[in-house]
């Protein structure tokens, strides 16, 4: 077994937080059936949708291709399990304000047949880095720490950078989320493979899996791996439990300590940083040809039976995924997607799993902060603020919707993680405002876009009719320079030719 190095970086603000994980990691990971029916929506990662290639009555096996990547920015869809097309139509899913996205619906026929797989394909490792991109962008396969990022465009843009390391992310810092930890500890070989063929994609030396000090089984099965592969590129590092250390930039600053710039990308300091989830997912789909079609999901709370993590076909419906888990307990009250820090509350269970579900948590009520009251400037917040924002200013820019007031204090480098919410004496929903106002500074962002485009539209079409205009006079002044330089014999040629076409009349 390799022994982990203890990597005790420091990391401004964030909290200690009651993990509530002990009941869902205390079972092995559990199969969900195949389900009656299955939900996929077209848009399930960041960029532009997927085009459907499939019609409706049409059937499908498992692994087929049901939508294709639309443009440069994107990832395809696959079929989770056999069955029929039976509609290709707005569905409920679990976006923010809850609004309904196209989705293609299988019937299931309870076969789970599989799409006949591709022939073994040569070693990871005697493929070019960019025969190996190519193939990786055709699984399907995105960020499944939650950011949802096409996988192949990722690796591509960091190839275009001086990438030194590549951070293998089992940071799974928020409270009830546990789906990496159960991963970690079943399937580290899937994991470590995965993160061999990212390095060799990247052409890199030098690789970090980083796992939390709260998960000592998970380190114990990864450094047993790491012993058996003798891998010396790969080092296996333990962090604090703080969240939200496992955020992609308080990860890089933790394990290398380097500090991504405002506005900037962790490739920005040579750093590419995957979920290891998504490790998993690159090794089942280069290795045993399995585009991203399942997910380990953590199904928890107290508003459930049987608290698990389950793995679970992508489009299955929360409905089932909780049924499965024994059903909802008479406390459950309120439905969240996602951790209770950065879930998104649902009202239907209809919704289906997506590939960025890493949580189904059900609770009772959540408990009421008590109102708001008005900001007493007393700093808590940005004691906490793991980004070093100063959350009381940019609470009264966003009040104010000062705009530029905002970008200058850094509202574009909030991660959302709800610290600065926990520890309001006021119980300002700062995090709800920053939120919004990201949205109008996006919305006013596209405003300016619309207008520029439009401007351009213009100014190129006086440009054109400018053009067209100065043509026309061109071609008329030659003319009459022709007519001016002709001459007598030129206008008496002229005059001999009417005259023969009058006579040709007659």
């Amino acid at each position: 077994m390799t022994a982990p190095t203890y990597d005790l970086g420091t990391l401004h603000g964030g909290l200690r937080l009651t993990a509530n994980k002990s009941a869902s990691t205390a079972k092995p990971i559990f199969d969900i059936p195949v389900p009656a029916q299955l939900v996929l929506p077209i848009t399930q990662h960041v960029g532009d949708p997927a085009h459907p290639v499939v019609g409706i009555g049409e059937r499908v096996l498992k692994g087929q291709l049901i939508a294709e990547q639309d443009g440069t920015f994107g990832a395809p869809v696959h079929a989770s399990s056999s069955g029929k097309i039976v509609a290709i139509e707005p569905w409920p899913v679990s976006r923010r304000f809850g609004d309904n996205a196209p989705c293609i619906v299988i019937e299931c026929d309870g076969e789970d047949r599989h799409i006949e797989r591709a022939e073994i394909a040569p070693e990871f490792t005697q493929l070019p880095p960019e025969v190996l991109l190519a193939q990786i962008m055709h699984g399907g396969i995105v960020g499944l720490g939650g950011a949802v990022f096409p996988t192949a465009q990722k690796l591509m843009q960091a190839r275009t950078c001086e990438i030194e390391y590549l951070i293998i992310n089992g940071v799974e810092c928020e409270p009830y989320i546990s789906c990496d930890d159960v991963l970690m500890r079943e399937r580290a070989v899937e994991i470590i493979s995965g993160a061999q063929i990212l390095m060799h994609a990247l052409q890199i030396d030098i690789c970090f899996v980083v796992v939390e000090s709260d998960k000592p089984e998970a380190l114990h099965e990864l450094g047993s791996v790491l012993g058996a592969v003798a891998d010396e590129r790969i080092t296996l590092k333990q962090v604090p439990t703080i969240y939200p250390s496992g955020g992609e930039d308080q990860l890089v600053q933790l394990v290398t300590n380097r500090e991504v710039p405002s506005g900037g990308l962790p490739t920005d300091v040579g750093c590419l940083v995957q979920n290891v989830g998504t490790a998993a997912a690159v090794h089942d789909w280069v290795i045993d040809h399995e585009p991203l079609i399942s997910r380990v999901t953590t199904v928890t709370g107290d508003g459930v039976a049987s608290p698990m993590n389950v793995r679970a076909r992508i489009g299955t419906t929360v409905a089932d995924i909780v049924n499965f888990t024994g059903g909802y307990t008479d406390r459950a009250q309120q439905l969240i997607i996602g951790g209770l820090m950065t879930g998104k509350s649902v009202t239907s269970d209809r919704v289906p799993i997506v590939k960025a579900t890493n949580c189904v948590l059900v609770i009772s009520e959540a408990p009421s902060p008590g109102p708001e009251l008005p900001c007493i400037r007393c700093g808590e917040c940005a004691s906490v603020c793991p980004v070093q924002l100063l959350p009381q200013q940019l609470f009264w820019y966003a009040c104010a919707d000062d705009e530029k007031k905002m970008r200058d204090f850094g509202l574009i480098d909030c991660i959302e993680c709800g610290c600065c919410d926990l520890v309001c004496p006021s119980h300002i929903p700062l995090t709800f405002d920053f939120r919004m106002a990201k949205g109008r500074i996006r919305e006013l962002a596209d405003e300016k876009a619309r207008a520029v485009r439009a401007r351009q539209r213009f100014e190129a079409r006086n440009e054109r009719l400018e053009r067209e205009q100065a043509e026309r006079d061109a071609e008329l002044a030659q003319q009459k320079e022709t007519a001016r330089t002709a001459g007598p014999a030129a206008i008496a040629e002229i005059l001999k030719r009417k005259r023969q076409q009058s006579e040709d009349d007659e």
